[in-house]
């Protein structure tokens, strides 16, 4: 089985993450998938991780970042979308169908009614649930989440889990496979812990430095 290769913000320990020279600096290296962060800030969708990082200003704007995805250049590259929060999932949608990049879109999101909220408008999108580490479950009030997941897979509610890489071990990858669902896993910065997860059998390994995959 293939494991995709994901760029981080693009290549974020080559250029500043979430903007076009990370984005091409993926692609010259050689990515499966660029992922980025979108946010709402000020009436706009802008690339950002967190509400501190959209404050800086400067932010590359959805719209611009999927034109520039859009292009030749990009045509057998995916964009994996992560979602930081609810309330801008049409405006994702139609930014994503005017560009015509739908179809090779991943949309992820840590909070479950996000992804909700895209099937219900788009039923043929493509959802990952994202899951973090500790605190980031107990702020989504993740009990369970091992069983919650599962069954959200087996529902067809989500098509994959993006998991901090720690969470992952053996029996893991064997249950989302079961499911016939996808397991990518989240952030890996070591060249020994990308085959690690690769021997796993991930589907694909988010990497700040997509060098590493060589």
């Amino acid at each position: 089985m293939r494991c995709e290769r994901i760029g981080h913000g693009g290549a974020s320990a080559i250029e500043r993450a979430n903007t076009l020279a990370s984005f091409d600096a993926a692609r010259a290296i050689g990515v499966d998938m660029v992922e980025f962060d979108v946010r709402a800030w000020r009436g706009e969708l802008v690339l950002a991780h967190t509400v501190w990082h959209a404050r800086l200003g400067d932010n590359l704007r959805l719209r611009e970042a999927l034109e520039h995805l859009a292009t030749p250049a990009f045509a057998d590259i995916g964009v994996h979308l992560d979602v930081k929060h609810s309330g801008c999932e049409d405006a994702v949608l139609a930014e994503l169908r005017r560009v015509r990049l739908l179809d090779r879109t991943l949309l992820c999101s840590q909070v479950p009614a996000v992804l909700d909220r895209f099937r219900a408008l788009e039923p043929a999108a493509q959802v990952g649930i994202s899951v973090g580490g500790r605190l980031a479950r107990a702020s989504r009030r993740w009990g369970d989440w091992r069983g919650g997941v599962l069954r959200g897979l087996t529902a067809r509610r989500w098509d994959a889990l993006m998991a901090q890489h720690r969470l992952i071990e053996p029996s893991l990858v064997e249950a989302v496979t079961g499911c016939s669902a996808r397991l990518y896993a989240w952030t890996v910065n070591e060249r020994p812990m990308i085959d690690s997860l690769r021997a796993l059998g991930v589907h694909g390994i988010t990497t700040a430095d997509p060098r590493l995959f060589a």
